[in-house]
């Protein structure tokens, strides 16, 4: 076989290899994901390590640090664990989220419900029954209005009227928070946030008058201003009005004689009679002889 021949096929395999072999690279480089470059720039943030209850108070078992890039480190957040060690939480918080300055109190105001009441504003307890309560579907974080009946002292029936609207349900029974599956929760007490006035009224109400809680939707913020209504309008006006009494009759006036007097009696009949020279008046009539 010629020389020349196995040496040009020789190079013309090895030319082959080379541009088989760079094409091949070419195309795995340009199929492969390219890497994210990694953030240089970080920084620590505490996040929840599981779901926190509001009125829970943060231990160090509570929370986590991780690292995030420093131009998405939220606002608010810590980056020591110590800064939010053994503070009360006024809202929820999911795992894995970075734990703020606004869902928590301040260390030492409280436990329980105390931290989740705002400055000037207070908890009132009230009692509720399956139907006051609406039939347990009150649940922590939503609003009512208070329905109150009774006998004002001045009336002469029953009337209902609302002297408070959009109170905020702080708890129901001693749950500040719906169960994992919203269910409602059947409580004889509901307490609610109210400023000292209204707590004033809702205490007056709930001794003195039968309460009944309103639903509202959470986003409706209107007050309104219903006027009350007493139970004649509760049947259109048709109450039943008591037979007015027969009006007794006058007695008649009696009538005042004056007492006449008797005329007087006529003077007697009287003879004068002389006796020589005596003279005497007899008196003849009326005890005359």
């Amino acid at each position: 076989m010629d020389r020349r021949f196995l040496t040009v096929l020789g190079v013309s395999l090895v030319f082959a290899l080379v541009i088989s072999s760079v094409f091949y690279q070419m195309t795995a480089r340009a199929g492969s994901p390219k890497k994210a470059a990694e953030p240089t720039d970080v920084r620590d943030v505490v996040v929840a390590a599981k779901p926190l209850g509001v009125g829970t108070t943060v231990k160090p078992a509570d929370i986590k640090l991780v690292k995030i890039p420093s131009v998405a480190f939220p606002k608010g957040a810590f980056t020591k664990p110590e800064e939010v060690i053994d503070r009360p939480l006024i809202s929820n918080i999911l795992m894995d989220e970075p734990i703020l300055e606004g869902r928590l109190a301040a260390r030492g105001s409280g436990l329980g419900l105390a931290p989740v009441i705002p400055v000037g504003m207070r908890a009132v307890t009230v009692r509720v029954n399956d139907v006051s309560g609406i039939a347990g579907f009150v649940l922590p974080g939503m609003r009512v209005d208070i329905l109150v009946t009774g006998q004002p002292p001045a009336g002469n029936g029953t009337v209902t009227v609302t002297p408070l609207q959009n109170m905020l349900v702080l708890s129901a029974g001693t749950s500040m928070q719906p169960d994992s599956k919203g269910a409602a929760i059947q409580a004889a007490t509901v307490t609610l946030l109210a400023t000292p006035e209204q707590a004033e009224t809702l205490t007056l109400a709930n001794n003195e008058g039968r309460i009944q809680l309103v639903l509202r939707n959470g986003s409706d913020q209107t007050i309104e201003k219903p006027p009350g209504h007493e139970v004649a309008e509760l049947y259109g006006g048709h109450a039943h009005k008591p037979e007015a009494p027969a009006p007794r009759p006058r007695p008649r006036p009696v009538e005042t004689v004056a007492a006449v007097a008797p005329p007087p009696p006529p003077p007697p009949d009287q003879i004068v009679v002389i006796r020589g020279t005596q003279k005497s008046v007899e008196v003849v009539g009326v005890g005359g002889k």
